[in-house]
């Protein structure tokens, strides 16, 4: 009972102190907002969750749970992670976890109610997307009975397992020092799209099946007379002018492999989250801040060759500084994913160079969210802003620094596509000042890198499954209009941000 008293007071403090913050009550008004879209009217022109050529069923309880379990399972497991995070680290850098541990607290404890707090937060998100669900069934009129069984039966058996995998994944990228950062922001990015794709368990079927739970949708759905060829589509869905085909779905009957199967990626999540508690001390000892100094950065004496000519303005010493901070603190690591993204990007097919140039924007994420924040976060901008014309020529040359890292990190794919596709190269190069200008803009809008992550992370997944925003081959010159549009939006934001912002830092 001790132990559950403070599971339950750990739990009730970080609920409290995360629905005090105001974004999170924007960001609850947002998804729900967003929900209506996800149940669009006969008449419109697309769909959100189809089966077949442009199928869905009649907006049942069963449908309307079905839905909003296919969305948001998907949707939260990638940004509700980013949403959720950080809890465990503020725990250990404000010295409230010393405190805990001078408590009758078990550390098995500690780690559950962390989980349990991310996925209350799940669930609050979860349940407005059910409100918005209830009153589309009211308003589109196509079924009358209101079934909550049936509504809540596809959100607990879809959404809550990679819900869960979510939050395991929170609580260990908050404890592991080197992920704490953007690097664990970026690597869970990798790792969600692999655990999304199910990887063979998806393409064959076989149990336990995907996390997400879609192979077990699709079954559940087959032989729906009229729905033709294809299976289950996640994501809108153009119609072309085509009305929808709708049958009828009131009733999901769930097989007991499939119970398994769901129960099974449910118990990975407990049984990978309880594994971490043996190791919190020896977590909880090591801040996992970034190095003040890097020996691994002090051997890139090539880096000072070639920016020797820089030293002769100051803008240019200025310059200079900015780059050396951006990559002296990385590791060998980091160098080696580059080799392997510029051989990628140099050598294979245009699909798989096209991920590659969104892999090595990825790789540079924390210059383009957090080199705007320096100052704010290390203290130091009473000391900087001192001298005169500072607060124009730093933000300039950070302007350009992270402009050229995004240039820089697609290099053998521009100068591949200037051969073969210059307007594809132009879009790369506009889509690179983009991010850049953006992560700029929304770090110092939001003094805080996690929402530029998030947002960057979100694009990158809609390019690698060829969406236009990142994917810069799929239409270069929309690409390129796109961006081109952003950008001075983006630089507009910044200049707009980076006052009050340095007002901050001093």
């Amino acid at each position: 009972m001790s132990t559950l008293r403070i599971v339950a007071a750990i739990l009730v403090a970080d609920l409290r102190q995360r629905l005090r913050a105001p974004r999170s009550w924007v960001l609850l008004a947002a998804l729900a907002a967003l929900s209506w879209w996800a149940f669009p009217p006969v008449q419109a022109d697309y769909l959100t969750v189809s089966l077949g050529d442009g199928a869905r069923a009649r907006y049942s309880s069963a449908w309307i749970g079905l839905v909003i379990a296919c969305i948001y399972g998907t949707l939260l497991s990638l940004a509700g992670f980013y949403v959720v995070r950080g809890t465990v680290v503020r725990d250990f850098e404000t010295g409230a976890w010393q405190l805990l541990v001078t408590t009758p607290m078990n550390r098995a404890g500690y780690v559950v109610a962390k989980w349990l707090s991310h996925l209350a937060v799940f669930a609050l998100l979860l349940a407005a997307g059910v409100a918005v669900g209830v009153i589309a069934q009211v308003v589109r009129g196509e079924v009358h009975a209101f079934d909550p069984v049936e509504l809540l039966k596809p959100i607990a058996l879809l959404a809550v397992p990679p819900l869960a995998l979510a939050a395991t994944f929170a609580v260990w990228f908050d404890l592991v020092p080197w992920l704490r950062r953007t690097a664990g922001n970026v690597l869970y990015f990798f790792a969600f799209v692999f655990l999304m794709s199910g990887g063979a368990l998806h393409d064959r079927g076989r149990w336990p099946g995907d996390p997400p739970g879609m192979v077990a949708v699709e079954r559940a759905l087959s032989g729906i007379a009229g729905v033709g060829k294809g299976g289950l589509s996640v994501g809108t869905q153009a119609l072309d002018g085509k009305a929808p085909v709708l049958f009828d779905w009131t009733h999901w009957t769930v097989a007991a492999d499939m119970l398994a199967g769901r129960a099974f990626w449910l118990a990975v999540a407990v049984v990978a989250l309880l594994a971490a508690a043996p190791l919190l001390d020896r977590f909880a000892a090591r801040r996992g801040n970034a190095r003040s100094a890097s020996t691994e950065g002090r051997r890139l004496r090539w880096l000072d060759a070639m920016l020797a000519p820089l030293r002769g303005s100051a803008f240019g010493a200025l310059v200079s500084a900015e780059l050396r901070l951006a990559l002296r603190p990385r590791r060998r690591r980091w160098f080696l994913a580059m080799v392997v993204v510029f051989g990628v990007q140099l050598f294979a097919p245009d699909k798989a160079m096209a991920v590659a140039i969104i892999a090595g924007w990825m790789l540079s994420t924390d210059v383009f969210g957090r080199a705007v924040l320096r100052e704010h976060d290390t203290r130091t901008g009473a000391l900087v802003f001192t001298a005169s014309g500072m607060r124009q020529r730093l933000l300039a040359a950070r302007v350009l620094v992270a402009v050229g890292l995004a240039w820089a990190v697609t290099l053998p794919a521009l100068l591949r596509l200037a051969v073969q596709n210059p307007t594809a190269a132009l879009a790369v190069a506009v889509a690179g000042a983009s991010i850049a200008l953006w992560g700029l803009a929304l770090g110092a809008l939001f003094r805080n890198a996690r929402p530029f992550e998030l947002a960057l992370a979100l694009c990158a997944y809609v390019g690698v499954q060829g969406g236009l925003v990142l994917h810069a081959l799929a239409d270069p010159a929309r690409t390129a209009m796109g961006h081109a549009i952003a950008l001075p939006l983006a630089a507009a934001l910044l200049i707009a941000a980076w006052r009050p912002l340095v007002a901050r830092a001093r």
